[in-house]
């Protein structure tokens, strides 16, 4: 099993055992919140029996005559109450009341009368002045036989001088407790399938951040020495690409609806370009000469697309990357070289010169290729805006942590309303000789390539004249 898995595994048994705890606590609390509503109905009921055993005191004595053949009678009502789900047809309240001793004058159930109930708590209790009341079992080895006894005072002259006590078996609603219990569960366990469920889905989108926690976790591991900077910049690295993993995968279709959007809106004029130079090819008596310009177009036009395209299709791929695949040290100094003498071919056409100021080489950490990629775009786009006889410098500053590859050119520079959009997808400036624009991608494709290295990328006006881009990378451990 993967550390990914054994990850979400655990959070999955966290969550199941965290739902266990909540349900067993919830059905545990079931039984008390009963008893409590039993008990709250109990007290007033007690105070009840004792105001009728108050109106019969003579001289201080309680006479209890008439209280057995009002539950002779109460015992003997029929009934058939349907209570929600639970039917109830018999009275179960029990009663007794006792004198200023303790000694019982009056039993519902006709089987203490007489006894000394001095020591029970509610008695004893009620006659010191307090609240009385407990919970006793009929049979000593059956919990289910529990009664819930609740005392009230009998007053006469301002002294207690007897107890009212009424009871109710637990049994009465024991059986409201037991289907609380299982309606809690049932919802219980349907609610925690449907969010366990809900997780699984969702884990299956956004279970990829946790990959990035990962790769985060080795990258640490493979430092030779201890650098806050260099790890912050890592690790607010991945956090902003777990987020972005997670807008994808939670957003998936409206970032794709964006892509295809801007896409179709940025092919649309070199489309209309290549329709109208077809439409005007129809005409029989174009000049060759003519024909030949639209013809031109037509093959411009197609390029642009393609290049669009191809350039999309990069863009992509680099944005669903997390991290590079195969990252080795790469001499910098070589790279620039071979860019510029690979590109002063077209640079000569303009007769723009190239210059590279590399004192000295500089070993960092990544993927040659994407490395190569990035500083030409940045190269093509200092050649780009730079006025003809100018020149392009590729300047290379090691630093004890970072490397710096700048690309200067002498052309016009950034304008003011341009400088937080040059990184924009589709967002280009026409260049300055021939007045047209590119496909709006380098820049990004070059954002993108600094991101897989932990790098970061600048485009800046310089102090006296022109863009500077500066391409930041960690320079790789000696």
């Amino acid at each position: 099993m993967t550390r990914r898995n054994r990850i979400f595994t655990g959070i999955l048994l966290i969550y199941a055992l965290g739902i266990a705890f909540m349900l067993y606590r919830i059905m545990d609390d079931i039984d008390p919140r009963y008893r409590e509503s039993a008990e709250e109905s109990l007290v007033e009921t007690s105070q009840l029996l004792a105001s009728l055993a108050e109106q019969e005191v003579r001289a201080g004595a309680i006479d209890t005559a008439r209280l057995a053949p009002l539950f002779k009678a109460l015992y003997a009502r029929q009934f058939d109450a349907q209570i929600y789900s639970l039917r109830k047809n018999r009275v179960e309240l029990r009663a007794y009341v006792t004198d200023g001793a303790g000694r019982v004058l009056f039993d519902s159930l006709g089987k203490s009368a007489g006894a000394d109930f001095s020591r029970w708590r509610d008695v004893r209790l009620t006659l010191r002045g307090d609240y009385g009341a407990r919970a006793t079992r009929d049979v000593k080895e059956d919990p289910s036989s529990s009664v819930m006894y609740v005392a009230a005072p009998i007053r006469w002259n301002g002294q207690i001088i007897g107890v009212a006590s009424v009871g109710k078996p637990v049994t009465s609603f024991g059986q409201f407790v037991s289907a609380a219990r299982k309606k809690t569960l049932y919802v219980g366990l349907i609610s925690a399938l449907a969010v366990l469920l809900l997780a699984i889905i969702v884990s299956v989108w956004l279970v990829r951040p946790f990959g990035l926690t990962a790769d985060y976790v080795r990258y640490v591991r493979a430092q030779r020495s201890l650098n806050l900077p260099r790890l912050g910049r890592r690790a607010l690295g991945v956090i902003g690409a777990a987020y972005n993993e997670m807008r994808d995968s939670l957003a998936g279709r409206n970032y794709v609806a964006d892509y295809v959007q801007t896409l179709t809106h940025e092919v649309k004029s070199p489309l209309s370009a290549i329709r109208g130079a077809a439409e005007l090819l129809q005409e029989p008596d174009m000049p060759q000469a003519e024909r030949e310009h639209f013809l031109a177009n037509i093959t411009r036009e197609a390029g642009r697309i393609q290049e669009m395209v191809d350039r999309m299709m990069e863009l992509t791929a680099l944005e669903t990357r997390r991290s590079l695949d195969n990252a080795r040290p790469v001499a910098l100094k070589p790279l620039l070289d071979e860019l510029a003498g690979g590109a002063r071919g077209a640079a000569r056409l303009r007769n723009i010169a190239i210059e590279v100021d590399a004192p000295q080489d500089a070993l960092v950490e990544g993927d040659a290729f994407l490395l190569r990629r990035a500083v030409s775009n940045l190269l093509d786009n200092a050649l780009d805006f730079s006025p003809d006889g100018g020149r392009v410098t590729l300047a290379l500053q090691p630093g004890a942590r970072t490397v710096r590859v700048q690309v200067r050119d002498w052309g016009p520079g950034i304008p003011d309303y341009a400088q937080d959009k040059v990184f924009e997808k589709f967002y280009s400036l026409a260049r300055p000789h021939s007045r047209k624009k590119s496909t709006g991608l380098g820049l990004a494709f070059v954002k993108e390539i600094a991101a897989l290295h932990d790098g970061r990328i600048e485009l800046n006006n310089a102090p006296d004249g022109g863009a500077l881009a500066t391409l930041s990378l960690p320079r790789a451990a000696a």
